[in-house]
């Protein structure tokens, strides 16, 4: 048996909120349109979600991850180190994190609260209009 999910992140206090809901199929359009209704701590609104699929055989208890998308970023900038330089100077630690983890491209993305995010190599950034129904 396999499942789909959707998981959306959102800025938190120290690590992202996070909302898994079930989906049909891994469709970012309707993954968008859901994004919409999800409300965490603070008010806080995904700015990215990943798909997942779960799956388990008959004779196993609890699924596993047997799928995983890259995250799709509702909207944001991408910024080398070189730009995060030159438009974020005051942003040391932000600054020293890509320069030791080797982090070449971030997403700034502001829809919610404001999130700084490695850009990995299977993420998207997608246009996104947050008034948008």
């Amino acid at each position: 048996m396999k499942q789909n999910f959707v998981t959306f992140l959102s800025p938190g206090t120290f690590v992202h909120e996070e909302t898994t809901k079930p989906i049909e199929k891994w469709d970012s359009k309707k993954a968008v349109q859901m994004s919409k209704k999800v409300k965490e701590r603070h008010g806080a609104t995904p700015f990215a979600f990943f798909f997942t699929t779960r799956s388990r055989n008959p004779n196993e208890l609890d699924s596993k991850e047997v799928r995983r998308s890259g995250r799709f970023f509702l909207g944001g900038k991408v910024l080398t180190l070189a730009e995060v330089e030159k438009q974020m100077p005051k942003e040391q630690i932000l600054i020293s994190n890509m320069r030791c983890n080797k982090i070449e491209r971030v997403v700034v993305n502001d829809n919610s609260w404001l999130s700084v995010q490695p850009l990995e190599k299977d993420d998207v950034v997608m246009e996104y209009d947050k008034e948008a129904k």
